[in-house]
Formats: structure tokens, sequence, C-alpha cells
């Protein structure tokens, strides 16, 4: 590009065969003295060299020669000033290329380099050409680096060294040597053109936003350099980086037409950092919904606090989406969990909160909280230091008192537990390829909608994805691959845990997981689990099972449906509950389990697929659908597909209803059970008293508690042998477990009935 030929801008300084009035023997200047009449200069019409040339004398330790008109300096635009000078007569001098810097104001610009290196003339007669590029930027070749604040300059020479000698001086020339520095000047727009510098200290924010403003449309090239960013920087057009960029962790660095990570790559020239400064533009910037990684592969040292990140945002409440790469983790004790141990109190009349806690400030959110009476995955959400308290994700089942606690604070890869509120948030199409180091994802204590889908979480050390608190309401994790670390260990040993969820409306779909302790733990309310393999089996022989599911509220109204369940279990747990020993409410209520496939193999006899554990005693079913299930055993059977683990108490029988227990499959399986329960029974002998065994056979080993149908298969015949048309009257709950019914008849008959009895 040449300024003079595509804007018409005049640089070339007039001859000095046209008066030597606009030529100042100081700055050059309005009101400076000029040499126009001077006794130590005149203009020499013919010059063997020169032609018309300007014959000085030096009479001044430093000489002065300025153009006296203003020589526009522009953004990205380089001058060349160039002098031909030789000795004619006396002292030999020194001569450089010398300049006035002024600003819009017409006032001078100081702390810019003004003169250029000096060259000593050596002997008479022989012509010297000395020259000097000015121009914004610090580029190589410059010699006078004027940033954007100067706007003009006064060109020319000065003479140094001895006085006393004749100098003839030729037509000064100023050119535009832009296209010199450019490669292709109508693409490209370098930041150094508006004075950026480049070397690590100095601020070159506003030389950056000078850069993209003039842009218009075209590309910003970061030159070679390391680029130091005082404040917060946003490019409106493309960039290219060939140098870096440094900044303060609360400047925010914004790439609004090439916002990828790549991008952020080539400007931070780290991958962590350049993730960390792309996701706080992510938070901050209406521009972008989704950080894009670029398929890039980030290798990181230590978790990523995303809240430390954002500093200006405590809360966020928009879409954001992360998506298209990996993480591998590395590094060492950086991954090590915290542990704190302390001693607390607890009450149920408070029970989301342990009080005196000692040690409350070294107790980080999100520890995962154990001790006595505590359920699993109970996390802390909150720590009040002032009040000695811990907020926590959950109730505890049977914690009352004072006891010592242990909270342990697993260390992430994505950490959003600083944000006190998160809403919206995406990630889909990353590995978490933690390493047996660390763990996967911790979400914020708050929030709506947290949404994973088709990443995978690899190999994590303790956990895949954690809830402290309600920041799961909605969670949404969909067609995610969450692969253990712990294949060769066996089931009950297992310490890893898929996910866990506290809030209501989860959506846990699609997934595969492999031989965790749980695949999901879920809190709250209306969880619809679907379409999901997850497998926890082992090579022991008679092996013992983990709940793949855990359904930690007795209400849950949750929906399993259409899952592949190998080797695991289905655990119907109330350890959230506030009232362990049941007093209202609908204790165990609103559960389905649909159109599952269970699968097991090698495993104990008395395993079983669905398993009811009530904490606290009186506690009964209140609304359960289990049906259209396939249930299997493989390399050996199982005596029944259900049971209730007793631990802590058993179901109360007497109670109960909106039980259906039908329409499943069983293979390998003792006793298949059913409610309804159809029962064919066989009286061989006359009596008045016939009493019908479920042998078991109702779910859960209920109780006899309602018969729907007697129906006479074969003739009831009397001792006679007179066939007898009768109906009895039937005894419910007989038996010592109550799983008898009676059929009391009018006189004694034998025969064959088919009767249809029900738990609820």
């Amino acid at each position: 590009m040449n300024k003079a030929i595509t804007d018409g801008v005049q640089f070339m300084p007039p001859e000095f065969s046209n008066d030597l009035d606009v030529w100042s023997r100081e700055d050059g200047t309005p009101g400076s003295d000029t040499y126009d009449g001077s006794v130590n200069a005149a203009f020499v019409p013919a010059d063997q060299d020169f032609g018309g040339c300007l014959e000085l004398f030096k009479t001044e330790s430093t000489q002065k020669l300025r153009y006296m008109g203003q020589v526009p300096v522009l953004p990205g635009c380089y001058l060349r000033v160039t002098a031909r000078v030789k000795a004619i007569s006396g002292n030999l001098p020194s001569v450089r290329i010398a300049a006035w810097a002024g600003d819009g104001n017409n006032n001078h610009v100081g702390g810019l380099d003004e003169t250029a290196a000096a060259v000593a003339l050596q002997s008479y007669g022989d012509v010297v050409e000395v020259s000097a590029i000015i121009g914004s930027g610090a580029r190589s070749g410059v010699d006078m680096v004027w940033g954007t604040d100067a706007v003009y300059g006064h060109f020319g020479l000065d003479l140094t060294g001895a006085s006393g000698g004749v100098v003839r001086i030729d037509d000064i020339v100023i050119e535009d040597v832009t296209s010199a520095f450019h490669r292709d000047m109508l693409s490209l727009v370098d930041v150094k053109d508006f004075g950026a510098i480049g070397d690590g200290s100095s601020d070159d924010s506003a030389a950056f936003e000078a850069a993209d403003a003039a842009a218009n449309g075209r590309r910003v090239l970061v030159s070679e350099g390391e680029f130091y960013l005082g404040d917060s920087v946003t490019f409106d057009n493309p960039v290219t980086f060939e140098g870096t960029v440094t900044m303060g962790v609360g400047s925010i660095f914004t790439l609004s037409k090439n916002f990828d990570l790549p991008s952020y790559i080539d400007a931070f020239g780290n991958e962590e950092l350049a993730f960390k400064k792309a996701f706080q533009s992510l938070l901050n910037n209406s521009d972008h919904e989704g950080l894009d990684l670029g398929g890039r592969r980030i290798t990181i040292t230590e978790p990523i606090d995303m809240q430390a990140i954002v500093p200006n945002r405590t809360e966020y409440a928009q879409r954001r989406h992360i998506l298209n790469g990996q993480f591998y983790v590395s590094g060492d004790s950086a991954w090590d969990p915290d542990v704190v141990t302390s001693q607390a109190t607890y009450s149920s009349n408070d029970g989301r909160t342990l009080k005196n806690v000692s040690n409350v400030a070294n107790i980080q959110i999100g520890a995962l909280v154990s001790g006595n009476g505590v359920g699993r995955e109970i996390y802390v959400r909150a720590t009040n230091v002032a009040t000695q308290e811990v907020t926590l994700s959950q109730l505890l089942y049977d914690a009352e008192g004072t006891q010592n606690y242990t909270f342990t604070r697993f260390k992430y890869v994505f950490d959003f537990s600083g944000f006190s509120k998160l809403t919206s948030m995406n990630i889909s199409n990353v590995d978490f390829l933690c390493n047996e180091k660390a763990s996967g994802i911790l979400l914020s204590p708050a929030g709506l909608i947290f949404h994973i889908r088709d990443c995978y979480i690899t190999r994590p050390r303790d956990r895949g994805i954690t809830s402290p608190g309600e920041g799961c309401q909605g969670l949404l994790v969909d067609r995610c691959q969450f692969i253990t670390r712990e294949g060769g260990v066996r089931s009950q040993d297992r310490v890893t845990v898929a996910l866990n969820c506290n809030a209501n409306d989860a959506k846990i779909r699609n997934n595969r997981a492999s031989q965790f302790r749980h695949f999901a733990v879920i809190g709250g309310e209306n969880a619809m689990v679907t379409g999901n393999h997850f497998f926890q089996g082992d090579a022991e022989t008679n092996g013992v099972r983990t709940a793949g599911i855990v359904l930690a509220q007795g209400y849950t109204s949750a929906t399993l449906d259409g899952n592949y369940i190998d080797n695991a279990t289905i655990e119907w747990s109330n350890e959230y509950d506030s009232e362990p020993d049941f007093t209202g409410g609908f204790s165990f209520g609103s559960l389905s389990i649909t159109d599952n496939v269970f699968l097991s193999g090698d495993v104990a006899p008395w395993f079983g697929y669905i398993v009811i554990k009530p904490h606290g005693a009186g506690h009964f079913l209140t609304g359960l659908n289990v049906t259209g299930n396939k249930f299997r055993s493989i390399n050996g059977s199982i005596d029944r597909v259900d049971r209730v683990d007793t631990s802590f108490s058993n179901l109360d029988m007497s109670k109960g209803k909106n039980v259906l227990f039908a329409g499943n499959t069983f293979h390998n399986v003792e006793k298949s059970v059913h409610n309804p329960l159809r029962i064919e029974h066989d009286q061989n002998t006359t009596s008045e008293t016939w009493t019908v065994d479920s042998d078991g056979r109702l779910p859960f080993g209920g109780r006899c508690r309602g018969v729907d149908a007697v129906v006479a298969t074969s003739k009831l015949k009397s001792n006679s042998n007179v066939t007898t048309y009768a109906t009895p009257y039937v005894k419910l709950t007989e038996g010592a477990d109550g799983d008898q019914v009676t059929l009391n008849w009018e006189k004694p008959l034998s025969g064959d009935v088919t009767v249809t009895v029900r738990m609820d």
C-alpha cells in the first residue's frame, strides 16, 4: 500500500529551489526561525552530484534542518526519510535523520525517538546517504517508533560534531514504504502498526483495540512478540496470531469472529490457559452461546475451578455450551482429595444442617460426608464459618447427637461448585480422560437444566458427575459413556460412582456405565431413567452384586424403562427421607419399573434384582408398577428377583396398595412373583376349609390381603361324590406369615380351584 497513491496523501517536502522559508533551523514548528536570508545557508543551483542543493555552514553544536510542513504519520503507515550529504570544506561533521513529533492538538509528543543513528563524513566530496524509517509499530527496521499518539512530524536532519565545516545537502526525500512491512496490507492490520510493543511488559491493550477499530472487516495480525494486555480486549474482526498474549485473571479476551479454542491456543500459547480465557469470554459475551474446542486435546495438570476463571460472575443463567474436545489429566498431588475430620452435632429438627462444626473453615463445598447414620452421596452444599455450620445436600437417616464426620473433597476436571447458581450449562462431545487421577464434573450447589450429552468420562478416580446440592434440578444426562477404573475389583469392593442427583426431574437416558459401585444414586422425585446399559459383574463365583440404581427417597415418582440392567440391582431406599420411622406421607410410593432387561451370572442364589431397603419401622408400599421386564440368570439360578434388605427394618406387609407385578418373564428364577397372583389349588380330600398357600410368590414376601376371584376348574364333590354348586367365603392373611388364604365351604368338599390373590 502507498498512501500517496491510494489516498493522495502528500509526504514529499518541496525542493530547496522553491525557497528556504519552509525550512526551519529549529524544530520546524510554526514561528521557528528559518534559513531564508540566513548568512550560513544558501541555495546552490548547480552541483555536479546533486544539481540544485542547499549549502550550509555549521555554526551550532547541533545544526538542525526541519521541514515546516506537517507530514502525516498514519497508523499502519511507514515513512522513510532520506538525505544525501557531502562535505565541502572545514571540519567534518556527522549527519543523522531527525524529526519533531506532534499530536492532534499541535503539542509535542514526548518520550519518542526523534533522531536516528548518526553517520560521520569521512572525506570531502564523497556523497553519503543517510535514511531512517518512522512509523507507529515496533517492527524490525523501524528507527523511530512513534505509536499512535503522534499524528504528524516535522522531518529533516541534524549535523552534529565539530562546527566550522561546509556541507551540501540534496533535496530531502520522504516516501511511503509501508509495503515493505505488510505482506498483504489490503487484508491484514498489524497491532504493531498501532503502537503495540510486544515486550511482555508494556500494556498493549489500547493498541489492540485501535488495530481492531481500524480493521473494518479485515483480518488483524498479532505479529511476533509477547503482548501484555492490562485491560480487557475485544476483537470484532478476525485475528491471526504469530505472537502470544498475556493478561490478568480478571481481564477478558474476546475473539468475536473466531471464537474457538484453537484460536485461543494460538493467542495464549498454552492449552489450559487458553481454555480458561475462552470460557471466561463465553460467560461475558452475548455474541456466542458455545465454545467449540475444535477437537483439541487439552492437557490439564490441576482441577479447573470454573468460577475462579470468571471472577466477575457468581451466578449465571443463560444457555452456554462447551463442545467437541478432550481433556487429558496429568500431574500428581494436585488431584489428591482433601480430607478433613470434624466433630459436629446433628438434629433431625434441622435435618440439613450440621452445627457446632469444628474446623469448619477447612471444609469445602462439594465434600463427601461420611459418618454414622449418613446416607450415600451426601455432600456439603454450603459452609458458614461465623456460625460453625455446614449445610448438607440431603437429610441424614440416623445421626442424632454429636459425633465425628469425615469430609472428603474429590478433585474434578470441571469444578462448577464456586457458582452459587448455574443454569442451562451444556457439555457435549467432550472426553474426560481422568486417568485414575481426577473425577469428572462437579455441579454448582443450585441451578437448573445442566445438560451433559455424548460425553465420555473415562476412569475417574472417585466420581463421574457429582451434584453437591440442587444444581441438578432437571439434570439431563444423555448418551454418555462412564468407563470404570475398577474393572478388576470385586463388585462389593468398588468405591467409584458414575453420577448422583438430589433434586427433582432428572432425566438419565441412553448411557452406558461399566463396573462402578453404583451407576446412579438418585434423590428427588420424578426421575426418568431410560434406555441405559449398566453392568457391574466380576469374576467371582456366587458373587455379590451392588446397586446399579439407588433410589434414595421413599416417595420417588420415578420411571425406570427400557434399561439393560446387567449384574446389578435396583435398590429402593428411604435414606434421604425426613421420617425414617414412618408417621405419614406416602412411604415407599410411586415407582414404575417397566420393560427392562435384567441379567445376572455367577451370583449368589439370594441375589435379587429389585431390593427395597427401609430405614425405620412402619414403611409399606403405596404404588409400585413392575411390568414387562425380562429376568434371566445364567451360570446358576437365583431364588427370586425381589427381596427386602432388612439391615435396618422390614416392610409392613399389613399395609399397602396399588402394587402391580405382572407381565414379566422369568428364566432360571426359582420363584416367579406376581401381584395379582393366580394360584391353582388341588383339594384331594374333602374338607370344609381349604388352605391356599401363595408359596412366597407374592412380591417381597407379601401377605394375602385380598382375593379377586375363586374359580372352580373341576367338579366340586361332597363326601358322597355328588357334584355340589357352592361358593366359599374367604379368610385373608392366614398362616404364620399371612401368606395364605382359607376357603370356607358350607360342607366338606374336594376339587380344583384357581384363586387370584393380592398383596395390596
